[in-house]
């Protein structure tokens, strides 16, 4: 990417949220669904929310190295609303000894993430640093380092990744939660098939598109990458993240539902509307249908891979 348009998207980046102050606000349908459906599963994992997943693993830290100071950072971490919460309930927990650097580009997010720390009185455990996570260059080590869906707007992901994986400290953890479909948050194919199938059935009054104010007679797979840095290399994520750490524990799920729960059309469901639910119920019920047939094929082919491997290996004996 040539400086002048790295330049622009940085400047366009910087206005997006110069006065966004919800940055994470989600449509009520969204909570109907994700607590319906999502929050089931995580509980099953040790948490309820991506949120209290960060509090669980930075506790963890704190109780791995409980005599020694502990410093924390967050990539992207704009108004500092989960890192202020985190550092409030680890201090109702007994932890005081403990920093986390909140690492953002806007600085107008960070003085408002500033004189939120001061309010809820845990200034003392949040260092604001206004930086760009695509050049980064970290001065501290970390016990733990946070990405709530930054990585998604990372252009320069194998240095981002590089330099995360040399400043963590041995036992530390990279916690994220994230958006890894295709760039751009666009649909793939297959999904996006599914995702047509559904809209023929909505309402026009729900296929106006309050994000780019536009009416879409049928659901457009716009790259929302080319004038941003949103889902800029989203498909390139896990990958990479794979090419440089190893998992404790991966949690995926979605596809097809998004594009009805978020915020460009979720608002014009009534989450307490019978048809409503009914339609997002039916919509999540084949996406989980979709993924439980991904997997199955992924590990028949698997299946085949190893017994071809054998078959090799018993031809050369």
């Amino acid at each position: 990417m040539q400086d002048d348009s790295y330049g622009a998207r940085v400047a366009a980046e910087k206005g997006v949220y110069e006065d966004c102050v919800t940055v994470h606000d989600l449509p009520k349908i969204f909570h109907y669904w994700s607590n319906k459906y999502v929050r089931p599963k995580l509980e099953a994992l040790g948490f309820s929310t991506p949120n209290e997943m960060f509090r669980k693993y930075l506790e963890e830290q704190c109780k791995l190295r409980k005599h020694d100071a502990q410093r924390f950072g967050s990539i992207g971490a704009g108004n500092c609303d989960l890192e202020i919460a985190l550092a409030s309930k680890l201090r109702a927990q007994g932890w005081t000894g403990f920093v986390i650097d909140c690492l953002a580009l806007n600085a107008a997010m960070l003085e408002r993430g500033r004189a939120a720390a001061v309010k809820e009185g845990v200034e003392e455990q949040i260092n604001f640093v206004n930086a760009d996570f695509n050049q980064w260059t970290p001065i501290h080590e970390y016990d733990a380092l946070l990405a709530n869906q930054a990585l998604h707007h990372a252009v320069n992901l194998e240095g981002l990744l590089s330099q995360i994986k040399n400043c963590l400290k041995p036992h530390g953890s990279f916690i994220i939660s994230d958006i890894i479909g295709r760039n751009g948050n666009q649909r793939w194919p297959e999904a996006l098939e599914i995702v047509h199938q559904f809209w023929r059935k909505l309402p026009p009054s729900y296929r106006f598109n309050r994000q780019l104010q536009r009416y879409e007679e049928l659901y457009e797979n716009w790259d929302c990458s080319e004038e941003s840095f949103e889902g800029i290399r989203a498909q390139d994520i896990l990958p990479l993240v794979l090419d440089n750490f190893h998992f404790r524990l991966f949690f995926g799920f979605a596809n097809v539902i998004d594009p009805f729960v978020d915020r460009a059309f979720g608002y014009h469901f009534d989450a307490k509307a019978q048809w409503d639910r009914a339609f997002i119920d039916q919509v999540h019920q084949r996406d989980e249908e979709e993924i439980r047939a991904f997997r199955d094929r992924q590990r028949k082919a698997a299946n085949c891979r190893v017994l071809t491997r054998r078959k090799i290996e018993i031809a050369k004996t």
